[in-house]
């Protein structure tokens, strides 16, 4: 079926030229004299794309019905065409969404050329939303067999934790769950807790590595009333709130020796005093532990009782780090904008394929917390309902050299963009941020820097003469 196009046009002759080009080149197009007008066409039958010229009945009519369509339908291309050409058109045209940007008078030739380039774009986003629609499915599938949505991806490696956590739970065996730094631990201790019987009771947790020897007894055992200074009043510790529930230990290879002596007697016996108290306490509480650490290097060098690792040891389970589970990224991606979305209130964003693939190449030392800051800083920022290239903080790509762009074939456009930024900011830098050096050494003409500095979202700089750079007419 022929793509649908949208001409809005108040000069009837230049509209009816433009429809007759674009149905000769095998469109299906149709004309609008004004905003109302287009914007009730649109309502019976949306369209692949719009042509639109930028003033009509007010200056920016073009503008406001380009935000109108996109809050409709965010998939539809927008082309603008204007007689007024500014940078600042251009700039607010592209942060609203438009996909291009034309000057009249317009060749026809190459409007058409236009728009079939905008419709393959239009094309492009329609296969990108079709396989983040099969990813949320199959993640669906995960969630209603293995978890509650929570832990996200799809990797073998995360199939193999699923089965693992499922096991486990059903046992009240001690589990020591182990990986880098923003991983998900917790999640995982979650998880086990909710497939356990003891679902119904307390999840404590305890971040040992974050308190003090005597702080983290009192902690994890309470104290009695005049055990120490300040201590005015009777306090029960987390082990008595865990009864009958489950115990998280965050950070366990922290735990001073001394404090370890008293782990390992409530973790064989299930007793315990509070700190400065005689009464023997017992508890029905079952334990996950977790680290980034090497415990059996720790039992090795000394810092972890040997006795305690083989307590805690019984059931390992590791998170694999982000990199070695790199296609669960386009899964947690969606994950993080969906959930961005709902807290914000704002329609979720198209994750640009360029972008998508910096991010599947990127190494991720903070693994997963780190790739969730990143979305929202992008959700946060990124303009026209579109996450591109240029909306990624710039230590989430890689260092530019031989090999710098994504791996595999991108999007002409969004490897252009990325060399582009990047030869600015070397510009930039090289030019201790003067922007008319900076264009000179780049043989940009200032106002067309201005204009790419705008779209790319640089810092505003000051020029050599300390104010803001003016662009030329």
């Amino acid at each position: 079926m022929a793509r649908r196009v949208l001409v809005v046009e108040d000069q009837q002759v230049l509209r009816e030229g433009i429809v007759e080009a674009l149905r000769e080149a095998g469109l299906d197009a149709a004309g609008a004299a004004g905003v109302e007008e287009a914007l009730a066409l649109f309502r019976r039958e949306e369209c692949d794309a719009v042509v639109t010229d930028l003033r009509m009945e007010e200056p920016d009519s073009g503008l406001k019905l380009l935000e109108r369509i996109k809050g409709m339908q965010p998939l539809t291309e927008v082309l603008l065409v204007t007689a007024y050409a500014t940078v600042e058109h251009a700039v607010a045209a592209m942060k609203a969404g438009a996909a291009d940007f034309l000057v009249k008078p317009v060749n026809l030739g190459h409007l058409v050329e236009k728009v079939h380039s905008i419709l393959r774009i239009r094309a492009d986003r329609e296969a990108l939303e079709q396989e983040r629609e099969r990813r949320l499915t199959l993640q669906r599938e995960i969630d209603e067999r293995f978890n509650d949505g929570e832990i996200i991806g799809r990797s073998p490696e995360m199939i193999d934790l699923y089965q693992r956590i499922e096991k486990v739970a059903t046992t009240p065996s001690s589990v020591l769950v182990v990986g880098e730094s923003g991983t998900g631990k917790e999640l995982v201790a979650r998880a086990i807790h909710r497939h356990s019987d003891r679902k119904e009771g307390p999840f404590v947790r305890v971040n040992c590595g974050a308190l003090a020897e005597g702080v983290l007894e009192s902690e994890l055992f309470g104290h009695e009333r005049g055990a120490f200074t300040g201590a005015v009043r009777q306090r029960r510790g987390r082990f008595e709130l865990a009864d009958g529930g489950t115990l998280f230990l965050d950070e366990i290879g922290e735990i001073p020796t001394g404090t370890q002596v008293k782990l390992l007697r409530v973790l064989q016996e299930k007793t315990f005093e509070r700190v400065g108290g005689e009464q023997t306490i017992q508890v029905d509480v079952r334990v996950v532990a977790a680290t980034n650490r090497d415990l059996g290097d720790a039992v090795r060098e000394g810092s972890f009782r040997e006795d305690l690792y083989y307590r805690l040891y019984v059931i390992p389970l590791e998170l694999p780090p982000l990199r070695r589970r790199r296609d669960d990224i386009p899964l947690l991606c969606d994950h993080f904008l969906e959930r961005l979305s709902r807290e914000m209130g704002r329609p979720r964003p198209l994750l640009e394929e360029g972008a998508l693939k910096l991010l599947m190449q990127y190494d991720w030392p903070g693994n997963v917390r780190e790739l969730e800051n990143v979305i929202e800083r992008a959700f946060v920022l990124c303009e026209g309902g579109r996450i591109q290239v240029g909306d990624l903080p710039f230590r989430s790509r890689p260092d530019p050299g031989p090999g710098w762009f994504p791996p595999g074939v991108v999007p002409l456009r969004e490897a252009v963009e990325l060399l582009e930024r990047e030869l600015i900011r070397r510009a930039l830098d090289e030019s201790n941020g003067v922007k008319q050096e900076a264009a000179r050494r780049l043989e940009l003409k200032p106002s067309a820097l201005y204009y790419k500095l705008e779209k790319y979202g640089f810092p505003s700089s000051r020029d050599d003469r300390g104010e803001e750079g003016e662009s030329e007419s």
